[in-house]
């Protein structure tokens, strides 16, 4: 087995024809590419880490006003009329006349509606002739008393004078008992004659449908011809309120407001059907009972409003604004003052390649939530730079926010934003 020995880079550069030019060439042009890739890394490197010296930061920043804010609180609910009444029948049978229709106005006492009276007026008449057939019995009763009454005073007259015996008197006193219980009867069969007469009466009131308030027909069900079956569950015929020009609405509050809304506060409310008009409103009730629905508890605020023009129709939805507070003269600033943060100095980086073409994302910082007992950080422009403040804040509208204490005063720059920009 023949072992080569490696060749020498004189034999090398023999073989390959190269001369001793040649190879200082090579060794040049590798220098100069090695040396030209270290500057464009130490340039790349400078441009990514190089201090921001030459960037300039503009601030955008508000004044403390001295100025009234309006705390309120939203709701929603929907447009119903003071009173609504559903009127129903209290009687089965047959409608055999319809009065009114949809938005009739009505009076208390009205007649809505009237049932078929064919069979209670027989019926009226055959308790009126009982009525009568027992006061005939009663007066036969009270004929035949007066008959007994008369036939014992006799038998008693006999009896002291010896001309009758004791038996005849004992008979006659047994006879006038037995017509004063006839008579007793009489009055009692009377009494129920009369009775049922008055319930057939009552019956028969209750064949007219009658309004009972003044109001307005909102809804009508009732036709001619339809059957009232009132021993099930008795239909509505019709849906009556009493005044439109008197109406209420009731709105959801959330659990987290419900704390700041009372009875007496004012509200405004707005519709769809009348966009950019505003109808004035107070609140009557807050309602103790919560309702739940998928988990949201809210309670139920019933506001009275005025419909003199009658605009607004029951059901329509609305969004109320309640003012729950009201604080005059106070200094307040934007809430975006109150949000700003100056930017925290960026700690040095180590240098590596790899950051060059994959940069780092910025570290997200979460926002500490205010103190329980309103203390706040504000920052104020003065000479071109932040100034940071403590401050009490206290309620705001949602767009401003009061503030309670601090070295503030009005027409100072609150900073509410900024931006780096290059020079």
């Amino acid at each position: 087995m023949n072992i080569q020995t490696p060749r020498g880079e004189t034999e090398v550069a023999a073989v390959l024809g190269l001369t001793g030019s040649d190879q200082r060439h090579r060794r040049r042009v590798r220098l100069i590419g090695f040396g030209v890739g270290i500057a464009i890394l130490a340039i790349a490197a400078w441009l990514l880490f190089r201090p921001n010296a030459g960037s300039a930061v503009s601030y955008t920043t508000a004044q403390v006003e001295q100025k009234t804010l309006v705390v309120k609180v939203q709701a929603t609910g929907n447009i119903q009329p003071t009173t609504q009444v559903e009127v129903s029948s209290e009687r089965s049978g047959v409608i055999r006349s319809v009065n009114v229709q949809a938005n009739s106005l009505v009076k208390r006492g009205d007649v809505l509606a009237q049932l078929d009276t064919e069979r209670l007026e027989a019926e009226l008449a055959r308790d009126k002739a009982a009525v009568a057939a027992t006061e005939a019995r009663l007066a036969d009763a009270k004929a035949t008393l007066v008959e007994k009454q008369t036939a014992f005073r006799r038998a008693e007259r006999l009896s002291s004078q010896g001309i009758s015996s004791t038996a005849d008197l004992d008979t006659a006193r047994a006879a006038q008992d037995r017509a004063e219980a006839g008579v007793i009867a009489a009055q009692a069969d009377i009494a129920v004659a009369r009775a049922e007469l008055a319930m057939t009466e009552t019956d028969l009131t209750k064949t007219r449908i009658l309004s009972p308030v003044d109001g307005i027909v909102l809804k009508r069900t009732a036709e001619p011809g339809q059957t009232v079956a009132s021993s099930l569950q008795a239909p509505v015929l019709f849906t009556l309120a009493e005044d439109l020009q008197r109406m209420q609405l009731e709105a959801d509050i959330d659990e987290a407001d419900i704390g700041d809304v009372k009875s007496g506060q004012t509200a405004s409310f707005t519709v769809d059907a009348y966009p950019g008009q505003s109808f004035p409103a107070v609140i009557d009730t807050v309602e103790y009972s919560p309702e739940v629905n998928d988990n949201v508890v809210t309670y139920k605020a019933v506001l009275t409003v005025e419909n003199d023009d009658l605009l607004l129709r029951p059901g329509m939805t609305a969004t109320a604004q309640i003012i729950v507070k009201e604080v005059k003269d106070v200094l307040a600033v934007p809430n975006a003052a109150l949000r700003y943060a100056p930017p925290r100095p960026q700690t040095s980086q180590s240098f590596s390649i790899t950051s060059l073409f994959i940069p780092r994302m910025p570290r997200s910082e979460k926002s500490a939530p205010p103190p329980a007992d309103g203390e706040r950080m504000l920052y104020v422009l003065e000479d071109g730079q932040p100034k940071s403040v403590k401050v009490h804040a206290g309620v705001s509208d949602g767009k401003d926010t009061e503030i309670l204490s601090g070295e503030l005063k009005p027409g100072d720059a609150v900073i509410v934003s900024a931006k780096a920009g290059g020079s």
